[in-house]
């Protein structure tokens, strides 16, 4: 028989709350990494030190809404704003990317919730165990925010003044930036908290409503 995980029976009004302040606490933590460091969070080379949490919603459904209202709050209050396109555009490609990030990390958390029950599992596909399965679900932050975020901000930063080398090269420099923070501190992130309380409420929750949902 399944052991319960920890958590799995709390009440779905302190679940919510738990959740609500999860996302809070995510937003108020990216806002302040963004902000405290506006010389290399807002500049033509970007290196945010705060998409490292970008990589939360492998794990966190409320960082989706914690990495997105973080993102939307430190664009509004760049010290030199870049307008709307900015703005939004910026924070709905934040959003996008959490949701792709919690999508395809399932594989990886249905492996951890089989290894914390115990279960012995096969070598073949996604396995708890596959670093592969760390990897691609941190992929959408890092091309989505080189290709669109790197693609506006020459017109936004150097406008008149944009070629395609130009171009290319913010491309380019968001992509190195956003492996570096993504996968260099995202990931050794996500490697620490994939045992906590936290963490293990969320994949062994999941893994039974999947359960449930077979039965049926």
């Amino acid at each position: 028989m399944d052991t319960p995980g920890p958590g799995q029976n709390k009440r779905p009004g302190a679940a919510a709350l738990a959740a609500l302040t999860q996302s809070a606490l995510i937003a108020a933590l990216y806002m302040a990494l963004t902000l405290v460091t506006p010389f290399m969070s807002f500049s033509f080379i970007q290196l945010r030190l705060a998409e490292a949490l970008t990589a939360l919603p492998a794990l966190f459904p409320s960082a989706i809404a914690g990495v997105f209202t973080g993102c939307l709050l430190a664009n509004l209050l760049n010290p030199a704003p870049l307008g709307l396109v900015d703005i939004l555009g910026g924070s709905a490609v934040t959003l996008l990317a959490a949701l792709l990030t919690w999508r395809l990390a399932k594989p990886w958390r249905r492996g951890l919730a089989g290894e914390a029950r115990g279960e012995r599992l096969e070598s073949k596909g996604f396995c708890g165990r596959d670093l592969t399965a760390r990897l691609v679900p941190l992929l959408p932050p890092v091309l989505l925010n080189a290709l669109v975020v790197g693609s506006y901000l020459p017109f936004l930063i150097r406008p008149g003044q944009v070629s395609p080398a130009l171009l290319a090269g913010s491309v380019g420099a968001l992509f190195l930036s956003q492996s570096l923070v993504v996968y260099g501190i995202g990931l050794p992130l996500l490697s620490a908290l994939k045992k906590t309380p936290w963490a293990q409420r969320v994949y062994l929750t999941e893994s039974e409503s999947l359960k449930g949902q077979r039965r049926k």
